[in-house]
């Protein structure tokens, strides 16, 4: 496969990432005032999805986006094209692409799935809850999955990170766009990243519940996330945080579009 198929993937995955958190976070947002009447993790926007006129089209069109974000996330963390190296942090940074790779794999064979059969496979954190309690079935079980929360925990802590010392800002630097589009696409970058980093840091602590408790029931996902959110804090603040994840979609859009893509090792 050339070089240019390879980007055209890369970009594809990355524009398609960006579309689900739309979705999430347009889904949720709505369901504030009572439009959608539903909050929406990964695995809710599939179902909402696969309930719209022409729906099973569009799933597969998202999955085969999914599928070439798989399959750019394992070429990043197995080629190494952005030169990370085979030092602890390198290391790390490849095996962060080779999980994010994983999980999408999981929501494409859950559109898929839903393509075929027509059904839904239930809520958002179902998933992780399996996942988790097969963790907990092991020896050691309750400290693998305090090890998984921990990984959660520093996802978060890298996107809020990435968000506030402008890391994020490298991604479209080469955008040419105007000074004010700029301005907007990075705040939409900075509120991105810091709502998926609050809503990680949910996730997380949902992880540990489970842990402490040793039952994957007290896990879940960006939907369950939503709902802490929700009542704790109030409607508004998760439906900032929605909001949020649906600046961070729109985000992708441009980063898809404008991103260098690193093909070879150099």
């Amino acid at each position: 496969m050339d070089d240019k198929k390879k980007e055209n993937i890369a970009r594809l995955g990355i524009a398609t990432k960006g579309v689900v958190y739309s979705l999430i976070g347009g889904i949720t947002a709505l369901s504030v005032v009572g439009v959608t009447g539903q909050k929406a993790g990964s695995s809710g926007v599939l179902d909402y999805v696969a309930k719209q006129p022409f729906g099973r089209v569009v799933l597969g069109i998202l999955a085969l986006g999914l599928i070439c974000f798989v399959l750019w996330r394992c070429y990043q963390a197995i080629m190494d094209p952005e030169n990370h190296g085979k030092d602890l942090k390198g290391i790390v940074n490849r095996l962060a692409y080779l999980s994010s790779g994983a999980f999408y794999a999981v929501l494409a064979y859950a559109a898929v799935k839903r393509i075929i059969s027509g059904l839904s496979s239930g809520s958002g954190g179902g998933g992780k809850e399996s996942m988790l309690q097969f963790l907990l079935d092991k020896p050691l079980g309750q400290i693998l999955v305090t090890i998984v929360g921990c990984c959660f925990l520093g996802k978060a802590i890298y996107q809020l990170y990435k968000a506030y010392s402008g890391k994020y800002r490298d991604e479209i630097e080469h955008a040419g766009l105007d000074s004010k589009a700029q301005k907007v696409i990075l705040n939409a970058g900075k509120v991105g990243y810091t709502a998926r980093g609050i809503v990680i840091i949910i996730v997380s602590y949902l992880i540990f519940k489970a842990a402490w408790y040793n039952n994957s029931n007290q896990a879940g996902g960006k939907e369950e996330a939503f709902q802490v959110l929700q009542s704790n804090f109030g409607s508004l603040i998760m439906a900032l945080v929605a909001i949020g994840l649906l600046a961070y979609g729109i985000f992708m859009f441009v980063k898809a579009k404008y991103r260098p893509i690193n093909i070879k090792n150099n």
